[in-house]
């Protein structure tokens, strides 16, 4: 059983690999800006981590869509609609839930394959 972490803090990591799967922790976006905006930063963010796991958005296999408020949901999924692979969309979930704090707007939970 190999796990690699990377990224680690004395909290969490922000990407742990085991054997063949990549666990990203929870992404948030800039406080300040929009729905938008911060769905953007996101995704962004998400692409970067995949890929220093040696993987990519097309390989993603679950996400789960945290938003502070669910009124968000058009505005989000109009920033992911455009962001998803659609040749290999993942399982999906999306919720309203308290996050770390009011300014933060969306956080998005991956697991991809490597």
């Amino acid at each position: 059983m190999s796990i690699t972490r990377l990224h680690p803090g004395k909290r969490m990591s922000e990407i742990v690999i085991h054997n063949d799967t990549i666990y990203l922790a929870g992404q948030v976006g800039n406080p300040g800006e929009d729905i938008t905006a911060q769905t953007k930063t996101v995704l962004a963010e998400i692409e970067k981590l995949l890929a220093a796991a040696g993987s990519s958005k097309s390989k993603i296999l679950s996400a789960q869509i945290w938003l502070s408020d669910i009124r968000y949901f058009d505005a989000m999924n109009a920033v992911w609609d455009a962001w998803v692979d659609t040749d290999n969309p993942p399982t999906r979930a999306t919720g309203q839930a308290l996050l770390a704090g009011p300014e933060y707007l969306v956080e998005i939970i991956i697991v991809a394959a490597k």
